[in-house]
Formats: C-alpha cells, sequence, structure tokens
C-alpha cells in the first residue's frame, strides 16, 4: 500500500500544478456549446452525479461546465436540521478525519501532523484559541456538491488568503505529503457568535480551478505569491445556519475548527462517514446548552 501510495503521489511533485490548474479554470469557462455539453455529460456518467437534485435538471441550461459544477440544488434535497443546538455539515462530502487538538497539534495521517498555527497561516494568536479543541476534515469528491455553507448561526470576523502548493487531496496524498492541509493553498475564514470564534478552511487542490466566497466573489485564480488579508470586523455580515457562503470547482477539502468544550462531538466522529450538507454534524456541549436555556428562562 505504501508504494502504491507512493507511485501515485510522486508525480505530483513534478508536474506544473498552478498552470494545470489554471487550464483547467479556463476549459471549466468555455461555452462552445458541444464542448460543454459534451463534457457535463461525459463526467456527469464518470462520477455518477445525481442530477435530479439540480435546481435546473436541463445540462444544456449551464452556460459552461463550472456553471454545471457549481449548480444550485433543489431547497427539499439539503433541509437544514434546525435544532438550535445542532452544527450541520457545511458540505457534502466524507467525513475523513474528526479529532480532538492535540495542545496546537492535529494529526493528518500516521506519522503526520502539523500545527494549527501553521493550517490558519501563521497566526499564533489566533490559533491559541483553538488550543485543545476539536476539529474535524471534509473531502469533497467531483460527484459532491459543490457549494460550501455555514454550519451554524455567525458573524463573518475577516479572511486570509494563504498562497501555497496545489497538491490533490484524495487519501493516498494524505497518506504520503506531510503537513498536506497546511501546505496547499486555502481560504482561513474566520467567524464568530455567542459561543466564541469557529474557523472554516477552504483547502485548495490540483485541478479545483478556482476557490470564491459569497462577499468578495472568486479568489483564486489568479494564484497569488503572497498573504492576503481581508477585514470585516467593522461591518454587519451575519449568516444564519445553512447559508451558502462559499464555493469550489472539482473536488477539495474543507476543515472545520472550533474552541476547547464547545463542540466536543466534532472530534468524536468515526473517520470515513458519508455526510451531506445540512445534516447533523455535532451537538453543543450539554453544559452549554444548559445554560444558555437557563439564562432564557431568568430573562
Amino acid at each position: 500500500m505504501k508504494l502504491f501510495d507512493f507511485l501515485k503521489v510522486a508525480p505530483q511533485y513534478l508536474i506544473p500544478k498552478h498552470l494545470l490548474s489554471e487550464g483547467m479554470h479556463g476549459f471549466m469557462q468555455i461555452e462552445t456549446k458541444w464542448v460543454k455539453n459534451n463534457t457535463i455529460k461525459l463526467l456527469t456518467k464518470m462520477y455518477g452525479i445525481n442530477v435530479s437534485e439540480a435546481l435546473e435538471e436541463d445540462l444544456e441550461f449551464y452556460p459552461h461546465f463550472n456553471a454545471f459544477f457549481t449548480r444550485a440544488l433543489k431547497p427539499e434535497a439539503r433541509p437544514i436540521d434546525n435544532d438550535i443546538n445542532v452544527w450541520v455539515s457545511p458540505v457534502d462530502g466524507m467525513i475523513s478525519q474528526s479529532m480532538p487538538i492535540d495542545g496546537n497539534r492535529l494529526v493528518q495521517a500516521k506519522k503526520h501532523d502539523y500545527t494549527v498555527e501553521a493550517l490558519v497561516g501563521g497566526d499564533i494568536e489566533y490559533a491559541k484559541k483553538f488550543t485543545d479543541g476539536d476539529s474535524a476534515v471534509i473531502y469533497l469528491s467531483p460527484k459532491d456538491y459543490h457549494r460550501i455553507h455555514i454550519p451554524t448561526e455567525g458573524k463573518l470576523i475577516s479572511m486570509t488568503y494563504v498562497p501555497g502548493d496545489l497538491f490533490a487531496v484524495n487519501p493516498a496524498t494524505v497518506r504520503v505529503v506531510e503537513g498536506l492541509f497546511a501546505r496547499n493553498e486555502r481560504l482561513v475564514v474566520r467567524f464568530e457568535n455567542e459561543h466564541g470564534p469557529f474557523c472554516i478552511v477552504f483547502v485548495g487542490a490540483i485541478f479545483v480551478g478556482s476557490m470564491e466566497t459569497v462577499w468578495e466573489g472568486k479568489i483564486t485564480p489568479d494564484y497569488e505569491p503572497t498573504i492576503r488579508h481581508w477585514d470585516y470586523t467593522e461591518q454587519d455580515l451575519h449568516f444564519h445556519k445553512g447559508d451558502e457562503i462559499g464555493r469550489f470547482n472539482m473536488g477539495s477539502t474543507v476543515v472545520l475548527l472550533t474552541p476547547a468544550g464547545v463542540l466536543p462531538e466534532l472530534g468524536q466522529i468515526k473517520p470515513n462517514t458519508p455526510i451531506k450538507m445540512g445534516e447533523k454534524l455535532a451537538t453543543l456541549k450539554s453544559s452549554i446548552t444548559n445554560q444558555d436555556s437557563s439564562t432564557e428562562e431568568h430573562k
């Protein structure tokens, strides 16, 4: 298995990943009907995409492949768990890893770990907010719905673009490339609510093509060589649970971080658990929810 993983991953060290990803992004924007229609039909069949969930089922409706890949779904296709104490999955995908944060360390794979501060782009003070907290890594395959939603109520505080590599984020690459999620290009999106801060990290990958948010639009490409930061503390950007916050092209990964004692179930999910956006991911710690209920009763 180790040799197979190495043989599968080794070419990624040699190929021009950013150039190929830019090319993929350009291809996904082609509006020539016969090109985009045949591409959509081919990849729909190849990946087993469930078109019946799409708000618009007619494949020829989409102006280019990217529009199809980031398609909206029918509202009833992804109901949002309405329990106020439940955090929902921000995406469709596979929960590839779920773990308590050991101090500041996260385990990527056997013999591979990385730090929270590396993941969030070197912001040591911000990383400290998640000391001994909980985390989950959700992998999106090409067949999955590719819009990203907020898992609970929250106010947008800031966002940081961290330049990096564009390795694939499939299981074999996770097992081989040390510090993968803190090595790849990523968007670090910071939120907070009455329970404290929480962070959603969009991890880029080869052929993802682009990442975008609903408040800034397309972030990549172009692939910038330096860190970029956006501060929203003075803006009143609030989101309700299940609101769309961004989009991926092709497959990639989302990492969710929460502080110690807030969402311990997040770090206790069985690996390789499939999940849909809007489904229960974890429930707030009982002591917090009970305290909140008590507060409401005494108002």
